[in-house]
């Protein structure tokens, strides 16, 4: 599994909250995600890409 955070992000941080192995705060306030999904990460994954409150967060093709 991977994740991309889009243009949409607002930089609420629940996805930091939810996954923090997966993503991380950027210089700019914005959300990142790590290259990958670590093993055993995939549902804290899903889970912050499912509650993101605009969606910002998208599962890309591996």
């Amino acid at each position: 599994m991977k994740c991309h955070v889009n243009e949409n992000c607002i930089g609420c941080a629940l996805c930091t909250m939810t996954c923090p192995a997966v993503f991380t705060m950027g210089p700019d306030g914005k959300a990142i995600a790590s290259e990958t999904v670590p093993a055993g990460e995939e549902a804290d994954a899903r889970q912050a890409l499912e509650g993101c409150p605009v969606g910002a967060i998208e599962e890309v093709d591996a």
